[in-house]
């Protein structure tokens, strides 16, 4: 007759007896980092991805420590679970984007009218400027108020202690020595 054997504690006996290769979670990543930093970025293109899958990995792998017997075999748990982790992020994706050869019109009632150019807007501002510095002095303050401070007419008449009749006569002669300007004819 034979007697029964408690694999359980011939298990503990045996690891009791082997020293693990790696005494902690901490020598074993020291020491094997790269190499596995090198199989996930096998595992994905992208360097930053494959960090983040490294890191999942042995994540997983510090809460199994314990629970693992044979620390030879860290490597292949690691890979194991680098590949287990990849392919349920492969699964998870949400495909957001799509390859076409052609690229898609925007609706037209979402079109609007090209952006002007900026340098071209400058162009108009510094035109539009020295012509207002060309005009006299009066008509010049009240074109500045009127349209650049953007006062009334009357609020315009208060300031220069005009009246409003003259604001208006004022300002309609100075734009049209604006519209005369021929640095502004593109403006027209």
């Amino acid at each position: 007759m034979t007697t029964p054997v408690c694999t359980s504690a011939s298990r503990a006996a045996t690891r009791a007896a082997t020293p693990a290769p790696y005494p902690s979670f901490s020598t074993y990543v020291r020491a094997r980092g790269p190499v596995l930093l090198r199989t996930a970025r096998s595992l994905t293109p992208n360097p930053c991805d494959a960090e983040d899958l490294l890191q999942t990995a042995l994540a997983k792998t510090y809460v199994a420590w314990d629970r693992i017997e044979d620390h030879r075999a860290l490597d292949g748990y690691v890979r194991r679970a680098l590949l287990n982790t990849r392919t349920s992020q492969w699964r998870k994706r949400k495909v957001d984007e799509y390859a076409t050869d052609e690229l898609p019109e925007p609706a037209p009632a979402l079109v609007s009218a090209p952006a002007a150019d900026p340098a071209e807007q400058q162009v108009l501002r510094d035109a539009m400027w020295r012509a207002v510095m060309k005009l006299p002095d009066r008509q010049r303050a009240m074109v500045v108020l009127r349209y650049y401070e953007d006062l009334t007419e009357v609020q315009t008449a208060e300031v220069l202690g005009v009246s409003v009749g003259t604001v208006k006569s004022a300002v309609s002669r100075a734009l049209g020595k604006l519209r005369q300007d021929p640095e502004l004819a593109p403006v027209r």
